[in-house]
């Protein structure tokens, strides 16, 4: 891995670790090789693990369903998103102002189930437009959220992730959308999901486990890692997603530890339990 040089005995401070889905657990619907494994070697070794995606085009029920089809079963306080930080942002901080999503309905539907005045009609006005991964976008749906943002609207968003790693490479996601309305608006937004500071807050305080005992694990730099090192946690990068090892060296965002895949992790995890 280049002339980086890991220090395993990071892994001892590590109660917590938060794993990233897609390209870190699997691409799109399949698994990626030793996941499971990973999942085993870090109960084995008494620790724990959840899962945070900032991926928002999905809510709880289709991931669980998704992950159950891998063989890994979870229940909805083991996986969160970044449309899950976004709802009780608007919750805590904007109660009763109404909502433009550019998402999809799953999320939509997510919003409304949250108790959230969204407002999804076209010619509709909304007091905050929130962008998230809309994997049903349209043209009319996004030139409505740049006339709202025109008009005085607040502009949130989930998460600034560029592309969705897949199967067979990569598709456009939410920071693609948010270059697109950037363009054409001149406003930029305020971004709530990783690596905002949110997310290891939530996580800490639903957890219970401190945040500096946290590793947020994933295979992007400028999200997953930068979560974890920007904010008093662990930032472990995996290179089985959209980061490649020579994008390291140029990064701002140092990782405290590099993988090939998180199986690799619950190897060394196993190893040092048994003092090899």
């Amino acid at each position: 891995m280049s002339d980086f040089k890991n220090d395993l005995r990071l892994l001892d401070d590590i109660d917590l670790y938060v794993l990233d889905m897609d390209g870190t657990f699997y691409l799109s619907e399949d698994i990626i090789p030793g996941s499971l494994e990973f999942l085993r070697a870090v109960e084995q070794c008494g620790k724990r693990w959840m899962f945070f995606t900032n991926n928002s085009s999905k809510d709880k029920s289709l991931y669980i369903k998704k992950l159950a089809k891998m063989g890994c079963d979870v229940t909805e306080d083991m996986i969160f998103t970044s449309g899950d930080i976004m709802i009780e942002f608007l919750k805590n901080e904007r109660p009763g102002k109404s909502v433009f999503v550019l998402g999809t309905p799953p999320l939509v539907e997510s919003f409304e189930k949250a108790g959230i005045d969204v407002r999804q009609e076209l010619n509709s006005t909304a007091d905050i437009v929130v962008v998230a991964f809309d994997m049903t976008l349209t043209y009319e749906k996004l030139e409505h959220a740049c006339t709202l943002i025109r008009e005085g609207a607040e502009y949130l968003a989930t998460h600034p992730d560029i592309n969705c790693p897949v199967s067979g490479g990569f598709i456009p996601d939410c920071g693609a959308f948010i270059a697109a309305i950037n363009l054409s608006t001149g406003k930029t937004p305020r971004i709530t999901g990783k690596p905002y500071p949110k997310t290891p807050a939530m996580i800490s305080e639903v957890t219970g486990v401190p945040t500096e005992r946290i590793a947020f694990v994933g295979d992007r730099l400028y999200t997953d890692v930068a979560c974890g090192v920007k904010n008093g946690a662990k930032g472990i990068l995996v290179l089985s997603g959209e980061t490649l090892i020579g994008d390291v060296p140029s990064s701002d965002v140092r990782p405290d530890l590099i993988f090939d895949r998180i199986y690799d992790i619950g190897c060394e995890l196993l190893k040092r339990k048994k003092g090899v």
